[in-house]
């Protein structure tokens, strides 16, 4: 799918939480998205005043029967044909998992060729931080619909059921079990001393895009990636360079953000390089286990 034709689809809609103050969850993706000319449906899962790693505050969950409701308005719209992409990122509640799950089926009926991005927010370094009861939902009931997801590295332990993926290798071969055909994990293991890496697995190939760490990068990193990811992915560029050009651009935001002290990635001083990311990034083609013979 590219953007070429004027009357193909181009909205997304974005399934995650929404913060009166920062830039993540729905503030960061619907702000990319936006900004790289797709409109965007966006449904919040929880409210919140800002993320709660700055601290305790109250949380607005809606009601489950209100919450599928409105969810089911949407699978009905007459507007669904203008959908192309369904993002899906952190649950308010386990409940939730199904709504999304029917609106997925419900765009794909519509656009067979509709892609579907699921950013399974469950947890860090740390461990969960989401119930248990929730986490299942995601990785039973949303990750085996997914055509890409985008979980961190302990995300991915914790789907697989495995820890200790401290290497690219385990990394692949873990995420060729997790679900689905593409799998986009960041925090993974970088080559480069003192980097990090994004880890793009395919159905036919791995690859890596490097960039130097950044210390105490602010929230909303995931789902910015998410989002451009699939805005470049929509707008008809191969995996390879939707994943070059993505990590670009939003290690040139961190940098950026960091370089000022700011808590909260500034997506709107920095929307130029959502577009045109001058940021270098080292990419490397891995041997995907299970694909290549020399593997």
């Amino acid at each position: 799918m590219t953007s070429e034709n004027p009357d193909a689809p181009r909205a997304v809609i974005v399934i995650s939480s929404h913060v009166a103050r920062g830039s993540v969850g729905n503030r960061a993706a619907v702000f990319a998205l936006e900004t790289l000319g797709h409109p965007v449906w966006a449904v919040p899962t929880v409210i919140l005043p800002w993320h709660p790693g700055h601290g305790r505050a109250t949380r607005i969950v809606p009601d489950p029967d209100q919450f599928s409701a409105l969810m089911k308005d949407l699978e009905n719209a007459p507007w669904l044909g203008e959908v192309a992409g369904v993002l899906s990122g952190y649950l308010g509640d386990a409940s939730q998992a199904a709504a999304v799950a029917s609106l997925v089926k419900a765009v794909r009926a519509k656009n067979p060729d509709a892609l579907y991005v699921c950013d399974p927010v469950m947890g860090d370094f740390g461990g969960l931080y989401v119930p248990e009861a929730l986490a299942v939902a995601l990785r039973d009931t949303l990750l085996p619909l997914a055509d890409i997801a985008t979980p961190n590295r302990y995300e991915l332990e914790w789907i697989v059921g495995e820890k200790g993926l401290d290497d690219q290798r385990a990394v692949m071969e873990a995420a060729t079990r997790a679900g689905p055909p593409n799998m986009l994990i960041t925090s993974a293991p970088a080559m480069m001393a003192g980097s990090t890496a994004n880890l793009l697995v395919t159905p036919t190939a791995a690859f890596l895009a490097e960039h130097r760490m950044v210390d105490r990068p602010p929230n909303g990193l995931g789902d910015l990636t998410g989002a451009v990811f699939l805005a470049r992915l929509l707008s008809g560029q191969s995996m390879e360079a939707a994943l070059q050009s993505t990590t670009a651009a939003v290690f040139e935001i961190l940098a950026r953000t960091s370089k000022r002290g700011g808590d909260e990635l500034q997506l709107e001083t920095d929307a130029q390089s959502l577009s045109n990311p001058m940021a270098m990034v080292q990419m490397r083609r891995l041997l995907r286990p299970g694909r290549d013979k020399r593997a």
